[in-house]
């Protein structure tokens, strides 16, 4: 028999499974959402794997180039833009993509099926802070396509806010957090190092 404490423990929530769950409130869902928000935790589990041994793999420091906001391009920027880039360009979801550190919207390549989504992100925000061990973070968001079908065009990605369908960021810093929203509240996940899993720790965020 179950004693007390095990009946009212919290569920271990992790990621997938919160996603999952919210997918089932929308009969018409197809997974893509849920595929491609895997697939931006994916990407945060990667870029914190690097952040965290910035020092030991010599990812610290600049990369040599300017982005389009006149800022220098720090080498962890580029890896966490090419993470993202190459997570997401071939899995069918996306219509287009689009990053602080490309001047014009990234398209997918020829050859591989275009979905209904774009995705916009600021790969590494405060990246200026990483050779001081300040916190870091990826921002995110998701809307639908507007042009019905071929490649995705720019007015794909200028898009009102009040369109968005899902939107978030990852911080890395003392601990790596993903936090997001698909417009039924807010949520908070802590990633647990041990089994390299998202798990909830922040639940409906006000």
């Amino acid at each position: 028999m179950l004693n007390n404490h095990a009946i009212h423990a919290p569920r271990i929530m992790t990621i997938e499974r919160h996603i999952l769950e919210e997918e089932r409130h929308h009969p018409e869902a197809t997974g893509a959402l849920t595929g491609l928000l895997y697939d931006i935790a994916l990407a945060g589990k990667l870029i914190a794997s690097q952040t965290t041994r910035a020092g030991l793999v010599q990812v610290l420091g600049k990369a040599g180039e300017v982005n389009v906001q006149g800022e220098e391009v720090m080498k962890l920027d580029r890896l966490a833009d090419e993470t993202l880039i190459r997570l997401n360009d071939h899995t069918g979801r996306l219509a287009l993509m689009a990053s602080e550190e490309h001047e014009d919207p990234i398209p997918i390549p020829a050859g591989y099926p275009l979905g209904k989504y774009v995705l916009l992100f600021d790969p590494l925000d405060g990246s200026s802070n990483i050779d001081y061990n300040v916190s870091i973070g990826t921002i995110f968001a998701i809307y639908r396509r507007r042009t019905q079908s071929g490649p995705g065009q720019l007015i794909d990605c200028l898009q009102p806010g009040r369109d968005l369908v899902a939107a978030g960021y990852l911080i890395y810093g003392s601990s790596t957090m993903l936090v997001y929203t698909t417009g039924q509240g807010v949520h908070g996940f802590t990633l647990d190092p041990s089994v390299g899993e998202f798990l909830l720790s922040h639940h409906n965020i006000r």
